[in-house]
């Protein structure tokens, strides 16, 4: 019997008797191969396709242990089961699905709320397929307000060197030109002093990131803002902001309560977060809210008869399913302001707990601490004979899974290892890290330190 096998035919296993997979039909465990260019002739039994995508999701990383993602790994069982009720609602239907509308708007003016909108009844805002989906939108708001002061030059948008790679992505996909400002020695960020000195009569809007992917600090989103009014004064430029709060917009207001950044600046016109991230939810889901209607261009707004009803839509997916907006109002129920304290306070416990406990490994040098967001960078010590890609590489053989990269424009030289503390990730997983870490020491100090292309080392992105 010769089976078709990917790219190449290979000879097939006959005579199978896994009850497994062959149950009551052996003959059937011999053709066990799962279509890689070409649906099969025949269906399958519901538990045979389901074991045998199992067996290939095993190669996958264990989520748990994955400290290079932000996206939440980790949900109680009721919101799994929560979710598993509306994965077939589809989140645009609001005619349809009135009561998965309402908690959408809920979770928007509970956002609102969070992040000191000044008038509730004027804000605007949705939920969307995660942060990229939010900051274009954001992003399409900021150049169409811009349009109509009837400037003639190429609009453009400053921010750090840093951002998500979809504010590069919106630049190109709208036309604008991007204005990305480089790290500086030991400036990881964006700062008030290199944002003004890249603004003119052209530029769109400022984007301020509070926690940067690459080293887990805040943006100091208050000075960029004075620096911008002090230019407006100037210059009559008013510039507005847009602040990615794609995971601090969910650490910030319960750990972080007097620092101002967001909506008590009135040069901040929106803000966007991940639901997915520090919103504890599992993927994908984001939200973005407009301060008021007068920083949403009423005509990117468009009024849709789906299904009967007549419902208004800004957003650049359509159907999409309802789960994630049921399971983000249950974390909202669920927790509370206290609850999310609480949830927030003991990620950043553990990561400072790592982050010290690293420290006083001896081979390596912190960049950050985890004391914003609970997230930290390092690096190893020029003496210490192996680089973060080696250790990278060695944790993973442990099933850890910890990036290792290079930092963008003018410090390239810059390589470290960055760690994401999630809910879920308890000081006991920290201590087994600490502990594996100690354990490989000598072997990386033995046989590390061989000479390698970064470029290619790299694993992961930020």
């Amino acid at each position: 019997m010769v089976l078709h096998q990917g790219k190449a035919d290979r000879p097939g296993r006959v005579g199978g008797t896994n009850p497994l997979y062959g149950g009551a039909n052996p003959a059937l465990a011999a053709s066990l191969v799962p279509p890689h260019d070409r649906l099969s002739d025949d269906p399958l039994p519901p538990d045979t396709a389901l074991q045998l995508v199992r067996d290939e999701l095993m190669l996958d990383g264990n989520a748990r242990l994955n400290l290079a993602t932000f996206v939440t790994t980790w949900m109680e069982p009721q919101a799994r089961e929560l979710m598993a009720e509306c994965v077939d609602k589809n989140m645009i239907d609001k005619d349809e699905y009135p009561q998965t509308a309402e908690l959408e708007r809920r979770c928007v003016n509970i956002l609102a709320d969070l992040w000191h909108a000044p008038d509730p009844a004027d804000i605007m805002g949705c939920s969307t397929t995660g942060s990229s989906e939010a900051c274009m939108l954001a992003g399409m708001a900021l150049k169409r307000r811009w349009s109509k002061l009837g400037r003639t030059g190429k609009p453009n948008l400053v921010m750090g060197v840093n951002v998500q790679v979809c504010w590069e992505k919106f630049c190109e996909y709208w036309e604008v030109e991007p204005r990305l400002v480089p790290m500086e020695g030991d400036r990881y960020h964006l700062s008030a002093e290199e944002a003004v000195a890249r603004c003119d009569e052209n530029t769109i809007g400022v984007v301020a990131i509070l926690g940067s992917t690459f080293d887990g600090s805040y943006e100091p989103v208050a000075e960029i803002a004075a620096a911008l009014d002090e230019l407006a004064g100037r210059t009559g430029w008013d510039i507005p902001m847009h602040v990615d709060g794609a995971s601090g917009a969910m650490v910030a207001p319960f750990l972080d309560p007097d620092l101002v950044w967001d909506f008590r600046l009135p040069r901040v016109a929106s803000i966007n977060t991940s639901g997915h991230k520090y919103g504890l939810v599992y993927p994908g889901v984001g939200w973005v809210v407009w301060r008021d209607q007068a920083a949403l261009p009423a005509e990117l707004v468009f009024n849709v008869n789906y299904l009967g009803g007549d419902m208004p839509t800004f957003a650049l997916n359509f159907s999409r399913p309802g789960a994630e907006v049921a399971a983000q109002y249950y974390t909202f129920v669920r927790l509370g302001r206290e609850g999310f304290r609480a949830v927030q306070q003991a990620s950043r416990d553990v990561a400072l707990h790592l982050s010290s406990g690293i420290a006083e490994l001896g081979p390596f040098s912190l960049l950050t601490r985890g004391d914003q967001l609970p997230v930290f960078a390092f690096t190893t010590r020029p003496d210490a004979g192996f680089d973060v890609f080696d250790v990278s590489r060695r944790l993973r053989e442990r099933g850890w899974l910890v990036p290792a990269y290079t930092f963008p424009e003018n410090r390239t030289d810059l390589a470290v290892l960055r760690i994401v503390v999630r809910n879920g990730f308890t000081h006991d997983l920290a201590d087994l890290l600490l502990a594996d870490l100690q354990r490989l020491l000598p072997d990386l100090e033995e046989f590390g330190g061989h000479p390698k292309d970064t470029a290619k080392a790299t694993a992961f992105h930020h």
